[in-house]
Order: structure tokens, then sequence, then C-alpha cells
């Protein structure tokens, strides 16, 4: 195994000096916090054991214990900790996150999916000298189900290591576990537990990709929807660590930070337990998610000694444009490819309703609207639990029967966000992106997040279905709006898309070269040459075919194409662009990341929420809550309950969303 940590054994080394300078830097009132830090990060755990036993043999003291008397907070976890071995630092969070009332269980999947059989065996053999008692039956106490079992054959540290891979077995493995979800009714635990939790890596490398073949989804997709709770977390952690460890760490490092507070645990485990072994790609992995540095973030995100030291085993910035590692290189080829192979199956929340009957929903609806008050839960239990095809016979019906408009009557009974949604619901979906488009450019400012948000996820059946209903109800062609109201770059991507003629046919692996090539050429070219290209070939291509672009673009010039838009463009043609590159990659996660924007921070972009929620919501609603769920760490239900309390006195908003959500996840 090549170690690229960002801690090594240091040179020159003298254990009873620095045993010394330790000794020192306690002695007396107050402590030279920057001494030990110093000296502390810049030695390896060997090293510092090998002072450990200098300090004791020299003092007559115990280092840990003088240290936890100097220090506090968390600078003094983050020392203490550094000073243990890693197979007893891995025994006390383990230890830690069973005992007392409440179980770690974010804390117990980390460990265990990310560890070595080495690592495993000398961290249970750890448990039981420092705590005397065993991991596995402690684990059992306080776990359960299919998590539990799981997390015990991980415990048992007998993943096949042999690196020798059987081409049928692979097959056998692929079947097996498609057999065991994606093909039948219910999901057999057992399976996913059975060849995950055991076979090598290399091996289910191999397994993954047969499987995509097999079921055109993804194992991970798989995953997310036959399993759930801390079982599905833990077993997609496993996969997440079979594709890239490195990955794996940078996302955890990443929501250990982001948000409201930070969860200095989780930071301070991952620190320590990857400073010797892999900091340096777990670095660009980050980059290469997050488009900054892990660096940067830390910097932001902690302070005082801790920051230091943690910004010590960090190891350094990364510049935001430079180069791949090559490992990191290899990570980015490969989610392009991964991305490329996967068909995801698009999952609704809203369904048609069966039994459905369009006149008594008309005289439903009349009833909950006529005389004194307004039934608003009537209301909401019909328009929100039909399809949009439904609700147009119902808006018939209505006036077949009644002789009366509906969507006035709904406009003159409901009120503020209640009434802009159930309205957005009764519309068709042309009329509804014609009516959102109208409403991201009339007044003084102009929404450009949703021009963008719309013209580039959008089919090009949708585009033109949206172009005549707009001419329809503004007598303007969107095209001639959206010129009058945008300029330069950005309004001849905006003019592109807007015609739909994206092309639809599958990849062409010539052809991709070549335009991955263009692309990198024009990064060297003048940023008006730069765009254009960008543009005739970003709002042109198909998906299918800009995935294997993007994905030959990282071996022409060793960087991702997000980076490049990032670093190299500016304004709303970045945004525009840089959307593209979302969607092409991964749809539904673009979306989750709009909704989460629309509802952090001071107040709720309730147009942007009510825009997404309605129209996702008989598309594929289903897969951007589960991504919501894996990017946020939280559940769109969640976020939409808090959320929206603000301003929604009745409820009723925050229920009709929730109706259209589908689900607590």
């Amino acid at each position: 195994m090549v170690f690229r940590g960002t801690v090594t054994d240091a040179p020159d080394f003298d254990p009873s000096a620095d045993a010394e300078t330790l000794y020192n830097a306690m002695k007396g009132i107050g402590s030279d916090k920057e001494a030990i830090l110093d000296l502390v990060t810049s030695r390896s755990n060997a090293q510092r054991q090998e002072i450990t036993a200098a300090y004791k043999s020299n003092f007559g003291q115990d280092l840990i214990e003088d240290l936890k008397y100097e220090l506090t907070g968390k600078f003094e976890r983050l020392i203490v900790s550094l000073m243990r071995t890693p197979a007893y630092h891995d025994a006390k969070e383990i230890h830690d996150a069973v005992k007392g009332a409440g179980t770690n269980e974010r804390c117990l999947i980390e460990v265990l999916a990310s560890r070595t059989n080495t690592q495993i065996h000398a961290m249970v053999a750890a448990y039981k000298d420092a705590y005397g008692r065993d991991i596995e039956e402690d684990i059992i106490a306080d776990t359960s189900g299919h998590f539990k079992k799981m997390l015990i054959v991980l415990l048992q540290g007998t993943r096949d290591e042999s690196g020798v891979v059987d081409a049928d077995l692979v097959e056998q493995d692929a079947q097996d576990l498609y057999a065991a979800g994606e093909e039948q009714w219910g999901t057999d635990e057992a399976k996913f537990i059975m060849i995950l939790g055991n076979r090598s890596v290399t091996h289910l490398h191999m397994v993954f990709d047969a499987y995509e073949k097999i079921a055109e989804v993804s194992i991970e997709d798989s995953i997310k929807s036959e399993l759930s709770g801390d079982f599905e977390r833990l077993m997609l952690a496993v996969v997440q660590c079979i594709r890239s460890v490195p990955m794996f760490f940078a996302k955890r490092l990443y929501w250990s930070m982001k948000g409201l507070g930070t969860a200095d645990n989780t930071l301070i485990r991952i620190m320590i337990s990857r400073s010797e072994i892999d900091m340096l790609d777990i670095r660009e992995c980050f980059r290469l998610r997050y488009e900054k540095s892990l660096y940067n973030m830390i910097m932001d995100d902690t302070s005082g000694d801790y920051k230091r030291t943690l910004l010590s085993l960090c190891g350094g910035d990364d510049d935001l444009a430079g180069e791949f590692f090559p490992e990191a290189a290899q990570i980015a080829y490969k989610m392009w490819e991964l991305s490329a192979m996967t068909k995801v199956q698009l999952r609704p929340t809203v369904r048609p309703a069966s039994g459905f009957d369009p006149a008594a929903d008309a005289q439903a609806l009349r009833k909950a609207m006529k005389g004194f008050g307004t039934d608003e839960d009537a209301i909401i239990d019909i328009v929100a639990h039909r399809s949009n095809a439904q609700r147009q016979e119902i808006r018939q019906a209505f006036k077949s029967l009644l002789g009366r408009n509906l969507m006035k009557d709904l406009k003159s009974e409901l009120s503020k966000n209640l009434e802009r949604l159930i309205i957005g619901l009764m519309l068709t979906p042309a009329e509804f992106d014609a009516k959102m488009m109208r409403k991201a450019m009339e007044g003084a400012g102009t929404d450009e997040h949703a021009l963008i948000e719309i013209l580039v996820t959008r089919s090009n059946e949708e585009i033109h279905a949206m172009n005549a209903a707009y001419k329809d109800a503004y007598k303007k062609s969107l095209e001639e709006a959206i010129q009058s109201d945008t300029s330069g770059h950005f309004c001849r991507i905006l003019v592109s898309l807007v015609q739909g003629g994206r092309e639809e046919g599958p990849a062409d692996l010539e052809r991709a070269n070549a335009d991955a090539q263009e692309l990198a050429d024009a990064c060297n070219a003048d940023s008006d040459d730069m765009e254009m290209k960008f543009m005739s070939i970003l709002c042109t291509r198909s998906f299918p075919h800009l995935r294997r672009v993007f994905q030959e673009f990282v071996r022409c010039t060793n960087k991702d194409i997000e980076q490049i838009i990032k670093k190299e463009m500016s304004g709303d043609v970045k945004n525009a662009f840089y959307a593209i590159v979302r969607s092409v990659k991964n749809q539904p996660s673009y979306f989750a990341d709009r909704l989460y924007k629309a509802m952090k921070g001071l107040g709720t972009d309730d147009r942007a929420l009510i825009r997404i929620m309605v129209s996702r919501s008989e598309i594929d609603l289903f897969n951007i809550r589960k991504e919501f769920k894996e990017t946020h760490d939280a559940s769109l239900h969640e976020f939409i309950q808090v959320e929206t309390m603000i301003g929604d006195t009745s409820g009723d908003y925050r229920k009709t969303l929730l109706v259209l959500c589908g689900g607590e996840d």
C-alpha cells in the first residue's frame, strides 16, 4: 500500500529531546500551546509513542494525563487523540459511540466501513485491552436488525484481500444482487450483506460494473430504493469505500463543517486517522467535489489553536485550478464514466389516483369553496393527490357541470403561497413553465437562476410546448422576451437553449474526443472565444454525449470541467454552463441543491420551491428526495417542515408541499 499522508516521520528524531520540549511547554503557569502543537503534528504516530515512553522514563509522569490537565476543549481532544495509537484511537471512538443512552451510528458506519482487516483486528484487541470488554458484544447490545448484522460481518475483518478475481463469480454476484433487490418484490438483505461484506475491493469494482449493465441503475441507486435508515447508510458507505476511500472521507469532512456548527468529533477523528495514510488524496477529492480546498474550509469553520493544529494535519492549501494528482484524476474520470453508464430510473411522488371521477372531484371542489369560508383541506386532498392529466379533466368537468372557471374560483378563495402552489398544480406543465419564465422576467429585476434552471433541465418537447404556451398566454414569443430582458453571451446561451434543438442521440465516442479537445483548446483562448466554443458544444450536444465529452476532458487536461467553468468564467454565463454540467452529471442532485438553496438561510425562496416541487412531482421528485438526503444529511420532508413554518400561519401551504414530497426518508 502506498501511503500518501501529510504527516511522516520527522528526520533526526530524538524522543528524549522532544519529551523535554513538551515538559518545558507545560511547566509553570500556563502552557506553550504553539510549541505543543508544532511538535505533536510534525511527528508520526510511531514517533509520538516513543516520545510518550521517553516522557515517562525521564520525568516519571504520564504525558497524556499532563496534556489533559494543561489543555482544554477541542484543542485538548485533538492533541490527546493524536498521542494514542491508531488502534486505541479507533477503539475509543467505537466505545464512545455505543456508551450511554444514545448510539452514534454514523461513527460506527464510518469506522467499520473504511478500515482494512489489519486495522479492524488491531482495534478489536485494543478495545478488549482498554475496556476489558468484547467490542462485538457491545455493538450487538447497542444495535439491531440488518444494520447490526452488517456491522458484525465487517467487525470480523475477513474481507478477501487476495486480489484474485474470478470472472464467473463476478457475474454470479451481480446476478445475485439483482435478484435480491431490483428483480423481486422486497429485498433479500442477507445477500447484500454477504457479498458487500466479504468480497475483495477489486472483485466488487467489477461486480458494480456488471450490476449496472444488468439492472441499468447503479448499485447505489438500488440501495437507496431497496434499503432504508442506518442499514441503507451503512451499505452506501461500504460501496463508497469500495469505489474510493478518499472520496468517502472527503464527503464526511465536508458534512462535518457544512451548515450551522461543526461536528468536531467527526472532523478530529478523520483528520487524525487519515493524516498518515491518504490525506493528500482526500484533499484532492474534496477539491474535485466541492470546488473548495479542505484547507480553506477548515480555515473558515474553526478557530484558534484548534484550527492551527487541523491546518497542520491538512498539510497545505490546494489551488482551485491546479492539476489533479494522478489518483484524483482517475477518480474524476471514473465519476464521469459511472455517470455515462448509469441509467437512472426516474420515480415520481405523485401518480394518477385510482378510481378517479372528475365529476365528483369537481363537485367536491365547488362544495369546498361555496358559502362562508373555504375548506382548504378538501382542496389540498384532491389537487395534490391527482396527476396533472387528471387535474385537467377536473378543470373541464368544473366548467361543463357548473359553468364556472375553476382557476378563477381557486384564486378568489385562496391566498399567498397556497394559492400560488395550488394554481401551479392546476396548470398544464407547459402553462406552468411559461408562467414561471414570465415571472422570472417581469418587473424591475430578472431571476436569472430560474431562467437557467428551466431551460437547462427541460427536454426539447417540453421547451416546444412551453414556447407555444408562452405565445398563447402573453402574445409574444419567449425568445423575444428573453432577448429584451437579458444581454451578451448569457442572452445567446438562453436563446440557444430555448430553440429546443438539443441533439437527443447516444454518445458518439470519436466525436466526444474531438469535442473534449476543442473545449481544452478553448481554455487557452480569450474569454469571448472560450464562452462561444463552450456554448456551441454544451448547449447543443445530447446529455449522454456530454457525459463522455466531460470524461474525456479530464483525460485531455487533467482538470475537471466544473473547476474550469468556476475559475475561468463569471456571472450568469458561469451559472448557466455550471447548471448544464451539473444536470448532465446528475439532474436529481442538481434539483436537490436548488431546493436546498431555496430554503436555507434567512427567508425561503418560495417561488423556486413551488416551481421545483410542482414541475418535478410527476417526474423525479423521489430521486431528488434521495439525493437531498445524501447530499444535505437531512430529509427534504424535514427541511420543508421546518423552513416553511414562518409566514405560513395556517400550515396549509406546508401541508401541500409535504403531500407533493411524498414521504419522509
